[in-house]
């Protein structure tokens, strides 16, 4: 009986390809510049320099070295929410032509390993930060990772139109993160950091939306001008603007930040409002895709070129302290 049994084993297996059975262990064929891509740098850029920001911002002084693990440990932070995105979106991604070549609709990385990648950044960053600098920033790490990777990308994206308004508080918080890093607790200076960012975050996404409103209709994920229309898009991208310009320069006359920073608001907000204007005006063709564009631009150059003023304030200040002490 176990004769006949080992023979038509031993005949089953002699069908079988045996070099379709790869019992060897598999390595990742990721490179590192695959799994640096999952960290989103062009975000993470931002995040670092709005976050040094904060730092610099911040009374009193920190060591340059504890400064620098602080500043590392935001911006990893912020890597392991762009890793954990991509890993959950990437089946959206794969059907975007903006986000097609990503590593992991490219096939370049596994959901797994991007999974794994995201969940050992976003621990290490938020442990390092919390042994070595404080726990109050370290919590505040730890939300901002919680809060773009689990109620932003796996809540709000694919639930309601107003998932960047909501999710962009993300966004907004790591030089309220880094303040904390420097200070151990908060005030209004970095409350206005995270305002200004938070209300620029709808109108520069937005643009971006109005002239990529077909890969979103393709996602199916319901960004404003595929659910509200263009047009509403445009009106609140204006509203958004008006405020956005009103509450960037608040800081000078509440005397928070200086008249540098004050007149460079008046004119980096004029030139926003003035190409808000123009995307609400222009509705069709190539001047209205020409508007949307120069908006997102810009923006981006508003934002950079807000807190830009500030570190160069702080720099200057230290500069002129030193020549007259």
């Amino acid at each position: 009986m176990a004769g006949e049994t080992f023979r038509e084993v031993s005949q089953i297996l002699s069908v079988v390809d045996h070099h379709a059975i790869d019992l060897s262990p598999r390595m990742s064929e990721a490179n590192a510049r695959d799994f640096f891509e999952l960290l989103k740098p062009r975000v993470m850029s931002l995040v670092v320099f709005t976050a040094f920001a904060g730092l610099i911002l911040a009374p009193g002084s920190i060591h340059p070295v504890l400064g620098f693990i602080a500043i590392i440990c935001i911006a990893v932070g912020a890597g392991a929410s762009g890793a954990l995105n991509m890993w959950y979106d990437a089946d959206i991604d794969a059907v975007m032509s903006r986000t097609a070549k990503r590593p992991i609709p490219d096939g370049r990385v596994t959901p797994g390993e991007a999974l794994a990648f995201g969940l050992m950044l976003s621990f290490f960053s938020v442990a390092i930060l919390g042994l070595v600098i404080n726990w109050f920033a370290a919590g505040l790490l730890a939300f901002t990772i919680f809060f773009y990777a689990v109620v932003y990308t796996m809540w709000l994206k694919r639930w309601t139109a107003q998932n960047i308004v909501i999710g962009g508080a993300a966004g907004a918080l790591p030089p309220v993160v880094a303040w904390a890093a420097a200070t151990g607790s908060l005030s209004p200076e970095p409350i206005l950091l995270f305002l200004i960012i938070f209300l620029w975050t709808p109108p520069h996404f937005w643009a971006l939306a109005l002239f990529r409103s077909d890969d979103y209709a393709r996602a199916n994920i319901p960004m404003l001008p595929n659910v509200a229309g263009p047009d509403a898009t445009r009106l609140q991208i204006l509203l958004y603007t008006i405020v956005l310009v009103a509450v960037a320069f608040a800081p000078w006359p509440l005397g928070y930040f200086s008249a540098v920073y004050g007149v460079t608001s008046l004119v980096l907000g004029a030139g926003m409002l003035w190409l808000a204007i123009r995307v609400y005006r222009e509705r069709t063709g190539s001047a209205a895709l020409r508007a949307t564009r120069a908006l997102f631009k810009f923006s981006i150059l508003y934002l950079f070129a807000l807190f830009a003023v500030l570190l160069c304030e702080v720099v200057v200040s230290a500069v002129m302290r030193t020549i007259w002490s």
